[in-house]
């Protein structure tokens, strides 16, 4: 009974850490796919290196920082007085349509509307820590 047991637990966790495996695959799926809708929507002005803004800011640890806090470069005013965080809901509303979000913004780009795109994206910018 106990070698049963045993052996019922090894089998669980050897399923549980395949599951966590696909989970992690799927992630890095994820943002690859992401990384793509970034260099074709938004790498022409923002970086995902830490220490370089361009056009516009550095969007490296973006997913859950304040809006317009990125230092070393200069925000809208409506930006800065939006109290937005960058949340995942919130990314995604600026990725479909940001001058609805915050009017007066001075970011200008396509708007996806795709919702994997957007998915794709956010869970590349999730992975730029």
């Amino acid at each position: 009974m106990r070698k049963a047991g045993l052996l019922a637990g090894v089998v669980l966790a050897g399923v549980l850490g395949a599951a966590a495996a696909r989970a992690e695959d799927g992630k890095a799926a994820m943002a690859a796919a992401g990384e793509g809708v970034f260099n074709a929507n938004c790498h022409a002005c923002h970086s995902a290196d830490p220490s370089k803004n361009t056009f516009g800011p550095s969007l490296v640890g973006v997913v859950g920082r304040k809006a317009g806090s990125q230092p070393r470069f200069k925000y809208s005013k409506a930006l800065e007085d939006s109290g937005l965080t960058w949340t995942e809901d919130n990314l995604r509303l600026w990725i479909a349509d940001n001058t609805a979000l915050v009017p007066q913004t001075r970011m200008r780009h396509v708007a996806i509307a795709d919702k994997a795109q957007q998915d794709y994206l956010i869970a590349y910018l999730n992975s730029l820590k």
